[in-house]
């Protein structure tokens, strides 16, 4: 299996996901945009994975590599790719399939409860997870007015839209799963300054406080790819 990964700032790496890919032995391959590195052809992968970022989808004037990148995931997805998007990179996706990307009227950042539809807790790829699982945020965007191709599998509080699944392949999560405690620190050093106090805003102590949420979103992220990779083995999606 080769994934391939792109990547928008240097402290946004793909975390548990490459723990992942190595320990199932893929082929992993990256594009580091910010270096304005070369973007492959579609049939040089068979998973495409899009991380998050500071960035919103449409700063093209300011990252003028957005609008290839856009290209690529379009590409990726009228090939039957495996598309998944983390925070931006769901974003970008909803983006590229028609749908809309706004403000969402709270900013979401730290350790907070999301809720799966019952549809999605009948799938397999998401029948593990508890009820009201604690995922990692760092977002202010969100994406709406999806096509009816797509369906939203999970909502927040401050946040009704936070993942969706469009034509079984390709899936997008607001959240972060993905995330190690090197990421968030990094996070935290370079993003910091969006950490002013609110409702669904955490301050770093608290956010730093829990390493056990950060090995149980990586271990639903170790699950839901494993999953995943089997389903798409026999195609079952």
């Amino acid at each position: 299996m080769r994934i391939h990964y792109l990547q928008h700032v240097p402290f946004e790496n793909p975390g548990s996901i490459l723990v992942w890919a190595k320990t199932n032995q893929s082929i992993i391959t990256s594009t580091q945009l910010y270096n304005d590195e070369a973007l492959p052809e579609v049939n040089e992968f068979d998973w495409l994975v899009v991380m998050g970022g500071p960035m919103n989808i449409y700063e093209e004037d300011q990252y003028p590599w957005l609008k290839a990148e856009k290209k690529l995931i379009k590409a990726a997805i009228k090939a039957n790719k495996v598309v998944l998007g983390m925070c931006l990179g769901s974003q970008l996706i909803a983006d590229s399939i028609g749908g809309k990307v706004v403000q969402n009227k709270q900013k979401e950042i730290g350790w907070l409860p999301i809720t799966f539809s019952k549809e999605a807790k009948a799938s397999p790829l998401f029948a593990f997870f508890p009820d009201n699982p604690v995922v990692f945020h760092w977002h202010g965007d969100t994406f709406v007015e999806l096509p009816e191709a797509a369906t939203v599998i999970a909502a927040s509080t401050a946040c009704k839209n936070q993942a969706f699944i469009y034509n079984k392949r390709v899936f997008g999560f607001q959240f972060h799963l993905e995330n190690t405690l090197p990421i968030i620190n990094d996070l935290i050093a370079n993003c910091g300054d969006e950490m002013v106090p609110d409702d669904y805003v955490q301050l770093p102590k608290e956010v730093l406080a829990h390493p056990e949420y950060i090995r149980q979103d990586n271990q639903w992220m170790a699950a839901f790819l494993t999953q995943l990779k089997q389903m798409v083995e026999v195609d079952d999606l």
